[in-house]
């Protein structure tokens, strides 16, 4: 019985521990999404703004306003590098943890099905305890008849 409580007990830590893996995996998603929300609207700025001189491309721009434009977008598109890389970063770490929830409810899994073999060999045993009980007391019982026959007999 205590082998069987220590292993309740041990599934009951896997499920603490698969649930803190599963809310891991989730904090970590939200993460990337805001990550990669927050890239896409760099990008989409990026985009706007080429845009807006495209169509102003037939003006006459003073050399100062094109190089600081040109100044801007540089550090725009070096803005969007490093959020992309921060992206990909935060995609490693929801994969990282998409495997510890795999590892974690594999290990759960196992946990339970040693419980539930475990369960059913002391449910086999205690069938066999009572099989046993009855036909040790229909033994009795089958003797203690017989006896005041034997009796008669002589």
């Amino acid at each position: 019985m205590s082998s069987l409580n220590a292993l309740k007990v041990a599934v009951e830590v896997a499920t603490r521990q698969r649930d803190a893996a599963r809310q891991a995996l989730q904090d970590t998603l939200r993460i990337q999404q805001a990550g990669q929300a927050q890239l896409d609207q760099l990008a989409s700025y990026a985009q706007e703004t080429q845009h807006r001189w495209g169509l102003n491309a037939g003006t006459v721009v003073q050399p100062e306003v094109m190089f600081h434009h040109y100044q801007f977008m540089d550090r725009l598109e070096h803005a969007i590098g490093l959020q992309t890389g921060a992206v990909g970063e935060q995609a490693q770490r929801v994969e990282r943890a998409r495997r510890a929830l795999l590892d974690t409810e594999l290990r759960l899994a196992s946990l339970q099905k040693v419980v539930e073999r475990k369960q059913h060999e002391q449910a086999v045993a205690q069938m066999r305890r009572e099989q046993k009980q009855t036909d040790e007391r229909a033994a009795l019982r089958l003797a203690a008849n017989h006896r005041p026959l034997l009796g008669q007999e002589h």
